[in-house]
């Protein structure tokens, strides 16, 4: 066994899993060793860096003997399509472009708008509206707004 450093495989779950390399081993080499069939899936982190290229070796990313690489499950990958997800209808309040309706987006400016116009109306025309009524109005509308 001489040569081979011990590296652990931490998980989001706290479990590790400890791997027995030789520093001239790439990352890739260590995803299929250790993750058969799941390569493109898994995601493995070393100091905050993703190790994305496939072919450098452990060596030149300066891993040695006992350190950590945090290893992540990517479901969501660009290789791997599901067909259910194009076969399912789109969601109820969904617009066409597939993002959601979110009607209190457009509710906020809307009332905002509202309460400018009653607000220029009570200053043209005094007669109209009185200041106590309007400022009433004015805060139920802020508590409504502010509330969603």
């Amino acid at each position: 066994c001489s040569g081979l450093i011990k590296i652990r495989l931490k998980f989001l779950n706290d479990t590790e899993q400890v791997a027995l390399v030789r520093p001239e081993d790439t990352v890739g080499g260590l995803k299929s060793k250790h993750f058969p069939g799941q390569e493109s899936q898994m995601k493995l982190i070393y100091r905050g860096q993703l190790l994305q290229d496939q072919g450098r070796t452990l060596r030149s990313l300066r891993i040695t003997d006992n350190c950590v690489i945090h290893c992540h499950r990517s479901h969501n990958t660009l290789t791997t399509a599901t067909p259910t997800a194009a076969a399912t209808p789109p969601e109820p309040g969904a617009a066409a472009g597939g993002l959601p309706l979110r009607l209190g987006a457009a509710l906020v400016p809307a009332a905002v708008l509202a309460l400018a116009v009653l607000w220029y109306f009570r200053v043209n025309s005094r007669q109209l509206f009185s200041a106590v009524s309007l400022i009433g109005v004015t805060v139920l509308f802020s508590f409504l707004l502010f509330g969603m």
